[in-house]
């Protein structure tokens, strides 16, 4: 049941993946947007099965709930008439076909270097993952202190930054 499940997650996962950059049933922004929020769910799926229950919570209330709603007030603060009758360009087209080749080569490279040496890949000598709590906070507030309160003052910034563009002229 537990491998029926993944597939299923995994299959969600790509699909929405995939319909948030190659919409074909609108060009609207907020559609996909939507895609973005049932991507992120079938993920949160995926660390359930991987017992990391934190890790889920976490990923459907920061992702799910408070950064999807940063995207759509953006989305909705930005007039995006003239951008849904903007042209492909070949450059662009090219640029994203070689940028998602290479991602695809690194992939395969690296799955390639696992299947020759299975212990780095998560074998026997592999250690156990557990989805507690203390554990991660110990390590996220000792020896990765400084990241996070650089990610949090980036927030703060950008949230600051969203203010001062939305606030009309008074002129």
């Amino acid at each position: 049941m537990q491998d029926a499940l993944f597939y299923l997650f995994a299959f969600l996962t790509l699909v929405f993946g995939f319909l948030v950059v190659a919409n074909p049933f609108s060009r609207n922004p907020v559609t996909s947007a939507m895609f973005l929020v049932l991507a992120i769910i079938s993920l949160a799926g995926l660390f359930v099965l991987l017992h990391a229950f934190f890790l889920a919570a976490v990923q459907v209330l920061v992702y799910a709930g408070a950064v999807i709603v940063l995207f759509l007030f953006v989305i909705m603060l930005l007039d995006l008439k003239a951008e849904e009758q903007r042209k492909l360009k070949a450059a662009g087209v090219a640029g994203g076909v070689l940028a998602a080749g290479a991602l695809l080569a690194i992939f395969l490279a690296s799955l390639w270097a696992a299947s020759r040496d299975p212990a780095a890949a998560g074998g026997a000598d592999a250690p156990v993952l557990e989805g507690g709590t203390r554990a991660l906070a110990k390590l996220l507030f000792t020896q990765y202190l400084l990241p996070f309160e650089l990610v949090s003052v980036l927030l703060l910034v950008g949230m600051v930054g969203v203010v001062l563009l939305s606030k009309k002229d008074l002129k």
